[in-house]
């Protein structure tokens, strides 16, 4: 295939079937990965950002279906309480960092304080100035730590956008993901592209670097993030536990619970 033949392929919409074939293999490596996480202890940290609707919480549920929920926290933050609005930003998220083999995902993050934030007027500009500075400094302590961070933000053109938070107003199902600082975000955009091109400025750095990833065609883009994913931890390959399964030693008892109980 060409380049001008794989640009045309890239901007076709990936049918589910086909999706869903290239997922299998990268879900077997997810569980390499998460095999390796136990038996070294390492401590794994996913940030995944960007714009309402771009597609966070799908590929989010991609990687964290096919894992342990004993290994595998999805964070996902409410607005903060009164009290928590006069932390510390880092000071909600450090109680949710992993410990030895467990991998945790954020679903947005003290990024809050360089994008949703500024632009909606929920913080001042002296505050944000200092995150910029300081969130650095933040994750070096992270990495130097021996945490595996790794920095995601989902692009998505504002076209795009719009067909999913019209098909999410549509959808009886999807209607819950649909906020009053969600519609106010429609018209804020452009206040959104500078807001994120000044944190990248600020927060793109060598120990901690951020990774962007085309999430017009979300399943496109689900692929493509795990596969960075697994490419920045490569070896990652370990004994496979064997696993004996005999055969019972007497014929299968059925689940009877005592009368009056009847299972429904």
């Amino acid at each position: 295939m060409g380049k001008k033949d794989g640009r045309k392929a890239e901007r076709e919409a990936l049918g589910k079937s086909d999706y869903e074939d290239r997922l299998e293999p990268l879900q077997l490596e997810l569980n390499d990965l998460a095999r390796w996480l136990q038996h070294t202890g390492k401590r794994l940290l996913v940030i995944v950002e960007g714009r309402d609707t771009a597609g966070k919480g799908g590929v989010i549920g991609a990687i964290a279906d096919a894992l342990s929920p004993r290994q595998c926290r999805v964070v996902a933050l409410p607005k903060p309480s009164e009290r928590e609005r006069t932390q510390w930003i880092f000071q909600r998220w450090v109680p949710h960092l992993p410990a030895a083999g467990e991998i945790v995902l954020f679903d947005r993050s003290w990024y809050n304080r360089a994008g949703v934030e500024p632009v909606m007027g929920f913080c001042k500009p002296e505050e944000t100035t200092a995150f910029l500075k300081q969130a650095p400094v933040f994750e070096k302590l992270l990495v130097d730590e021996g945490i595996l961070l790794f920095k995601y933000w989902l692009t998505v053109d504002q076209a795009q956008q719009e067909e999913r938070f019209a098909e999410r107003l549509a959808d009886p199902l999807k209607r819950w993901k649909l906020s009053p600082i969600d519609l106010q975000a429609r018209e804020k955009y452009a206040d959104y592209s500078r807001a994120r091109d000044r944190m990248l400025q600020a927060t793109h750095t060598k120990h901690a670097p951020w990774a962007l990833v085309d999430f017009n065609d979300q399943r496109r883009g689900r692929l493509k993030l795990i596969r960075h994913l697994l490419d920045g931890i490569p070896d990652r390959k370990v004994p496979e536990q064997l696993i004996e399964f005999p055969p019972l030693a007497a014929k299968p008892l059925r689940d009877q619970p005592a009368s009056p109980f009847e299972p429904i």
